[in-house]
């Protein structure tokens, strides 16, 4: 796991490069390449996890230096990649060297090959192309800019910013808004895009100006060719493909540990782990300080799943003081301004594991997958509703004054019009006229990023409106949201994340299931709590989920210390919303409304204008 940077015709100094050596304390390396009239720069910072030797050195050149590879991630099924590649010679045992090779063999065809988490440029001097690649899922982030005869890459935007200018997107703002996350391929930046999970975009280098093309290399979400299981045998592949899972995800030359919650999907993960581990592994829980704390405090429930599983129990605690004097950092460190409070004890978690281990795996994208939020039961129980009523619910819970976000927000989308309508309200933060408000009138794009991603997923040809919800859940909001603030955080500490559960091979079978399988009226995550009662006491599998949240809810009625920070008339966040805008959300809050991500989304942008612009 690394931070790359690279540019096409843009000098690039080893101070730029710098700026990712968070993400590489183990190495660096930065090279130039002329490729027709064009001067190629490839910058690398690495972090040692597979082959620790100067074989994993990058930037890493094939033996004629006609191919070059700079790479962030893992491909977790390289030794069998690896063995396709015959007659090839290889220097050591890291992943890269296999990456290297089979894209030389076969070129971009075997992207959807890869079964792991990367962001990568491939630079093919014989072809004269330049080809910068995102997983599938967006686990590891890419961003680029571009001009007529310039473009440059990497990790993160603070090296892009160093070599580009600044300029608020404001329609990117106003997406940013209601969505709580900018969907790839927005940022806050003009100019400054991300790169898509899953898409690869190809530099044409042959002639003076750089030609851009950017494709998707997904498979189809169901293969039509699939037999279906009978649910038993579901259950039993299903756990074959979860051990396999992790265990290939336990590849590293050095410690691996676990980021364990008190719920079932990281105790699954764990003990899947720790069965495959000769020695006990190292576990890492963050909870919280003060009375309100015990709505989300996780603590207990993890020691005793470590207890059970016979893991080296290690965790923290953080509370309000902590909370505030954090954020800043880690708004710094994110990047992106979020409506999800978990970046913070995240921060905490990263920073606890980080003094103990180089590589953790965590649960996230069980919800997303197999169904485990409240807002899918709310899409089956819909087909009950009558339009006319749902339609109406929505106005219905505004007269009524509804004091709960999250009703309030799921009784609005349970009557959208359309599949992307519903999708759209039912993850809103700020409502239209909220964001006119906040800064002024202005279009949006998130309408239409969630409709571009749904008509190029085929959303359309999946029987099932819950189907449809979940596959864009799991490839929309995961990727610039949780997983975004979950790599930059880590990543911050020196510190890889991994991601069984997105594993490509168990991704795919879960998808080629019916519905059923996963979730139905009252009951979540099916099938993982089925494969689950073989591996966990019933005490773990029935806790009520808490999810890894901050009490910020409570925190937040603090008026007085809100408007200290966000109603700061000499502050740059001042100079793009309305302040009294702002006030109005902070006293709906104290009045009882919860507006606890809205007012949480208000400080990361207060920060960010702050560090940013």
């Amino acid at each position: 796991m690394c931070g790359i940077l690279g540019s096409v015709n843009i000098p690039l100094a080893p101070a730029v490069l710098d700026l990712l050596a968070h993400r590489g304390p183990d190495g660096e390396g930065l090279v130039v390449v002329p490729v027709g009239s064009h001067q190629v720069s490839l910058g690398h910072r690495r972090l040692a996890i597979v082959d620790l030797s100067e074989n994993g050195r990058q930037p890493m050149a094939s033996p004629d230096q006609r191919q070059w590879l700079v790479y962030n991630g893992e491909i977790y099924n390289h030794a069998a990649l690896r063995t396709a590649l015959q007659g090839a010679s290889f220097r050591g045992h890291s992943d890269t060297e296999t990456l290297l090779a089979t894209l030389e063999g076969r070129g971009v065809r075997s992207l959807a090959d890869f079964n792991g988490i990367f962001a990568f440029a491939w630079l093919n001097v014989a072809e004269r192309k330049l080809f910068l690649v995102r997983d599938p899922f967006g686990v590891k982030p890419l961003y680029y800019f571009h001009g007529a005869d310039r473009l440059a890459f990497a990790s993160e935007l603070r090296p892009l910013l160093a070599i580009a200018p600044r300029e608020l997107d404001r329609e990117n703002l106003a997406t940013l808004l209601k969505l709580r996350f900018s969907p790839s391929p927005d940022t806050l930046f003009k100019g400054i895009r991300k790169l898509p999970p899953g898409h690869a975009l190809e530099i044409d280098l042959a002639g003076p100006q750089l030609a851009v093309r950017e494709h998707s290399y997904v498979r189809p979400l169901r293969d039509s060719a699939a037999v279906i299981p009978a649910y038993p045998e579901a259950v039993r592949r299903y756990g074959e493909l979860f051990g396999q899972a992790v265990e290939r995800q336990l590849m590293s030359d050095v410690e691996v540990g676990i980021l364990l919650s008190g719920g079932i999907d990281s105790a699954l993960v764990a003990a899947a782990a720790q069965q495959r581990s000769s020695r006990p592994l190292k576990a890492f829980t963050v909870g919280f300080t003060g009375a309100e704390a015990g709505d989300v405090d996780e603590i207990a429930d993890a020691r005793e799943t470590a207890a059970f599983l016979g893991m080296e129990h290690h965790a923290g605690r953080m509370g309000f003081v902590d909370f505030l004097a954090t954020l800043q950092e880690c708004v710094r460190v994110v990047e992106e301004p979020l409506a999800t409070t978990s970046i913070v004890p995240m921060h905490y978690l990263a920073r606890l594991a980080s003094q103990q281990v180089k590589v953790v795996l965590s649960g996230q994208g069980a919800d997303e997958l197999l169904g485990g939020y409240t807002r899918y039961q709310s899409e089956l129980y819909r087909r009950f509703v009558p339009p006319s009523l749902a339609r109406a619910a929505g106005t219905v819970a505004g007269w009524l004054g509804a004091r709960s976000e999250r009703l309030t927000r799921g009784l609005g989308a349970i009557g959208g019009a359309d599949d992307v309508e519903r999708f759209l309200g039912a993850g809103r933060v700020f409502s239209d006229r909220d964001v006119t408000a906040l800064i002024g009138p202005g279009r949006d794009h998130a309408r239409e990023r969630i409709a571009g991603l749904y008509a190029a997923l085929g959303c359309a040809a999946l029987p099932a409106s819950i189907e449809r919800i979940m596959a864009l859940d799991l490839r929309f909001g995961l990727a610039d949201d949780l997983l975004l603030y979950t790599d930059k955080i880590t990543m911050q500490h020196s510190l890889e994340c991994r991601v069984p559960i997105l594993d490509h091979e168990l991704v795919r079978f879960i998808e080629s299931l019916p519905y059923k399988y996963r979730v139905s009226i009252r009951k979540k995550k099916i099938i993982h709590r089925d494969y689950a009662a073989g591996a966990l006491p019933p005490a773990i599998i029935r806790r009520r989920k808490k999810g890894f949240l901050s009490p910020t809810r409570h925190w937040f009625r603090d008026a007085g210390a809100l408007g200290s920070v966000l109603l700061n008339r000499g502050s740059r966040f001042a100079t793009v919303f309305d302040l009294a805008a702002v006030d109005s959300t902070i006293q709906q809050h104290g009045a009882g409304f919860n507006r606890e991500r809205h007012i949480f989304l208000l400080l990361c942008l207060y920060y960010w204008c702050e560090e940013f612009l």
